[in-house]
């Protein structure tokens, strides 16, 4: 099925409206929280968790994991497309809104979503504060978040994506946020959300850029053959993949002269470098890395040290869910064009990351 033919032509229409009105969504979130103000102060809302990392490395397979122990609360697709003022779009369509049926993702790579899925849309709140990160072709690294403005709308925000999920008779949950360009704010986002906790997934580089690949390749077909799929990533700050592809500009790397184009398997082993080099300095004791490896080899092991560093009430409801993990799908990787010396470096830097992350 197209993309643009799971949403009817009203839904298409609504979606385009509110992708270019984040001005008044601000405005109505402004609104909402006065509304909502005694229900908001009754929640305990503390100890954010926070699951980023370049795409495909198992960021979404440790949200749906965090969310489905019952202690932590997302973003889903019923947030959609009023993202930033939640409570007001709960209200609005709670008569009317039903529950899809699941169906594959748009990435094809048999993750199933429906309407109460847990999906990262926390992107769109930071592309309506810091536009000036987003160039045409790059997005640039955070060196600072201390705008009073932006952290206060942001708290309020994590308590109001808490306060549509859980029960009305429930006090206190825990938010955790899936947000893959979060990697481009680990310099200034645990100084500023100082109770938060960090965890950054990561895959043997030449298999992970060979998915990466595949999944460009793949969204720029898409993108190109289907427009409103095209402006819904563009919409919600998916700048991964396809025509809208901005890479995070980790130190400059994008201006080096042996950055090869998009298309390429060496641009992804670059952009590996570029990220997870830059992500190693940043590793301490609320920013940890997580080896895929180690997780779909030893889940229970590393479910267990996931849970003791997340502090996670009830270990075992996230520890026997790992039943469910399984080895990333093999690439077939052509490597002969690829410059030894990057393939070296990745290598190199792979084993740092898996000997940081030994628990």
């Amino acid at each position: 099925m197209k993309f643009e033919n799971r949403y009817s032509w009203s839904d298409r229409l609504l979606h385009r409206l509110a992708f270019k009105s984040s001005g008044l969504q601000v405005a109505l979130a402004d609104s909402e929280y006065q509304l909502h103000k005694k229900r908001l102060a009754e929640l305990t809302v503390d100890r954010p968790v926070f699951v980023t990392g370049l795409p495909r490395a198992g960021t979404t397979i440790l949200l749906n994991l965090l969310v489905e122990t019952g202690a932590f609360a997302s973003h889903t697709y019923r947030d959609m497309p009023f993202v930033l003022c939640p409570m007001f779009w709960q209200g609005l369509t709670k008569n009317f809104q039903v529950q899809e049926g699941a169906r594959e993702r748009a990435h094809g790579d048999g993750l199933m979503v429906a309407t109460d899925s847990p999906e990262a849309f926390e992107e769109m709140v930071w592309k309506h504060f810091w536009p000036s990160h987003y160039k045409n072709d790059r997005i640039e690294e955070w060196m600072s978040c201390d705008d009073a403005e932006f952290l206060a709308f942001f708290r309020k925000h994590i308590r109001k994506v808490v306060a549509v999920r859980v029960r009305p008779a429930v006090t206190s949950c825990r938010y955790v946020s899936k947000n893959n360009l979060n990697i481009a704010r680990l310099s200034c986002l645990p100084e500023a959300l100082t109770d938060a906790k960090f965890v950054v997934p990561f895959r043997e580089p030449v298999q992970h850029a060979a998915s990466l690949l595949k999944q460009h390749l793949a969204f720029l077909d898409t993108h190109r053959g289907d427009a409103f799929a095209s402006d819904y990533m563009e919409g919600i700050g998916h700048y991964d993949f396809g025509v809208h592809l901005r890479p995070v500009n980790f130190n400059g790397w994008l201006d080096r002269d042996r950055r090869a184009d998009a298309v390429n398997l060496s641009f992804w082993l670059e952009y590996w470098i570029a990220a997870y080099g830059n992500i190693a300095a940043k590793i301490g004791s609320r920013v940890r890395l997580l080896s895929y490896r180690q997780l779909t080899a030893n889940p229970r092991s590393t479910l267990e040290w996931l849970a003791t560093f997340l502090e996670v009430d009830d270990a075992a409801q996230l520890v026997d869910r790992g039943v469910q993990l399984r080895s990333p799908r093999e690439h077939e990787t052509d490597t002969s064009t690829v410059d030894r010396q990057l393939l070296e470096d990745a290598r190199g830097l792979y084993s740092q990351l898996e000997e940081t992350s030994r628990f």
